[in-house]
């Protein structure tokens, strides 16, 4: 049924708040591998599309500054590859909160709960708190994690590949480059998306401090504990 629909209601005589297990483990764990995969990706990516600290004195060579900054960006993409998969495997096994937010394009319930957020965190209305995420929460997940997330997978190490022609790699993903229109124009398009994981933790904050300010839930905090507060006639799936 629709989050949108669900109000925690308590019988009477009954404490009007109380403190849920809402994100469990795999969730915060690859909530925190994701964020420190992608973050270690931009800086290490920033610096390999423009070196600006030289290796020192001598050769180059010697230093092999550029290759282990290629090999800390390409570790990450390895994190953050599998830490999709175990969310994705964990997204069809795991709780009912494990699926919260996610987007119903085809319900127009679904529409007017993402308008009335967008509203909220403008502050232009006041809308419900919710226990899982809420609406809009889930499509910035689905599209700027998700669909960005695996675009820079892809485009990632199907440049990758070119250090290995005819490997594993070239074999899976050697399509994408000539999809893009070649390497030059898939290290741009990587590079240009990267970008979009900067607006994504921008907002990514604001939204997370102005609900734990505006609902006092532990919201900010629930990614470490698992747990968040909740009162009488916040939503819940």
């Amino acid at each position: 049924m629709d989050i949108i629909q669900q109000p925690l209601r308590f019988v009477p005589g009954e404490t009007r708040f109380g403190q849920r297990y809402v994100w469990d483990v795999p969730i915060r764990l690859t909530h925190w591998v994701t964020a420190f995969s992608v973050i270690t990706l931009f800086a290490t990516g920033m610096f390999i599309s423009w070196p600006i600290v030289g290796p020192g004195t001598g050769e180059p060579a010697n230093h092999f500054l550029m290759g282990r900054v290629r090999q800390v960006h390409f570790a990450s993409a390895y994190a953050l590859m599998f830490s999709f998969i175990v969310r994705g495997y964990w997204f069809i096994v795991g709780g009912r909160y494990a699926r919260s937010g996610m987007p119903r394009f085809w319900d127009r319930r679904w529409w007017n709960g993402l308008r009335i957020q967008i509203l909220e965190y403008m502050s232009v209305e006041t809308g419900p708190a919710h226990v899982g995420h809420n609406a809009l929460a889930g499509v910035s997940y689905v599209v700027m994690v998700g669909g960005l997330g695996m675009f820079q997978i892809l485009t990632g190490f199907a440049l990758y590949s070119q250090s290995n022609p005819g490997g594993f790699w070239d074999s899976l993903l050697g399509w994408v480059i000539p999809l893009c229109g070649g390497s030059f124009h898939t290290q741009m398009l990587h590079h240009l998306a990267s970008w979009g994981f900067v607006i994504f933790f921008i907002l990514h904050i604001y939204i997370v401090l102005f609900g734990a300010a505006r609902y006092k839930n532990g919201l900010a905090g629930a990614m470490i504990s698992g747990e968040k507060f909740f009162r009488e006639g916040d939503l819940d799936l």
